[in-house]
């Protein structure tokens, strides 16, 4: 989970931030939408990550199953409280904003009416499209790991590098919403992208240990601590003016490549 946001949060962000600017010089992206995906993604990545390491039992369901529920309970209640501001009380926080300059061609090109698709045929959709990725997720891990411990590289490597497969629709998804010069898009994807890697894999994660019995381990260590808090601070001050410039891209890439530095030399 922390290689995710890793990824997405300075990885993604940043690509599509740089590819974005270089083409446009500055874009314009929803400041509220921006935001109300930041809050939830720092409360529950600070809840979630951080304090286990400075609560008196470990929120192991082995060893504390009361801080499970907990946990559990709160989490999905984070992230209930945001689908419900997304899709029904704040829709327009997370459209594009009103007057954003277009690209001059996609602009001048002929509107084509859209098929409106019900619920469940975009949700069969998803699934199926998804599925296909988790099971070659799930194979290549093996031989991924197999070639990390051959190689004598580091182990977290592996995770990192599953990662970038299993989040690569979303990042071609969000470099080329940037590249059209429609960076909310590509903002609702990376930190949509970030939200449910925190919102929906720790209570999988916790309530798979809590039947099975198993060790859970959440917090982080210190390096990955300051990590996690400098990229959540640095993302407040890109997402909070209402337009960016390759400054904010290079400092996000930076700090993803740092995050790589570290893996080979801890």
């Amino acid at each position: 989970m922390f290689a995710t946001l890793m990824i997405v949060l300075n990885g993604m962000v940043g690509a599509a931030l740089l590819m974005g600017a270089l083409r446009y010089w500055e874009q314009e992206y929803n400041l509220a939408g921006a935001r109300a995906f930041l809050v939830i993604i720092a409360a529950l990545s600070v809840f979630a990550l951080v304090l286990p390491n400075y609560t008196e039992t470990a929120p192991d369901p082995s060893q504390s199953p009361s801080k499970t529920l907990l946990f559990i309970a709160i989490t999905l209640l984070f992230y209930a409280v945001f689908v419900a501001i997304q899709t029904l009380r704040h829709r327009a926080f997370f459209a594009e904003p009103t007057g954003a300059p277009e690209d001059t061609a996609v602009a001048s090109a002929p509107r084509e009416e859209r098929v409106t698709r019900s619920l469940g045929f975009h949700v069969t959709m998803l699934l199926a499209s998804l599925l296909p990725v988790v099971l070659l997720a799930e194979f290549l891990a093996v031989i991924v790991d197999f070639g990390i411990e051959d190689l004598g590289l580091p182990t977290p490597l592996g995770g990192v590098l599953i990662a970038i497969l299993v989040l690569a629709p979303e990042g071609l998804t969000a470099f080329n919403a940037a590249l059209a010069n429609h960076l909310q898009r590509a903002v609702n994807v990376c930190l949509g992208s970030a939200l449910a890697t925190i919102g929906l894999t720790i209570p999988a994660v916790l309530a798979i240990g809590l039947i099975t019995g198993r060790d859970v381990e959440l917090g982080l260590t210190q390096v990955e601590t300051v990590l996690l808090i400098l990229t959540l601070f640095v993302s407040g001050l890109t997402f909070g003016g209402g337009r960016t410039n390759v400054l904010q891209g290079v400092v996000h890439l930076l700090l993803f490549v740092v995050y790589v530095m570290l893996i080979f030399s801890p």
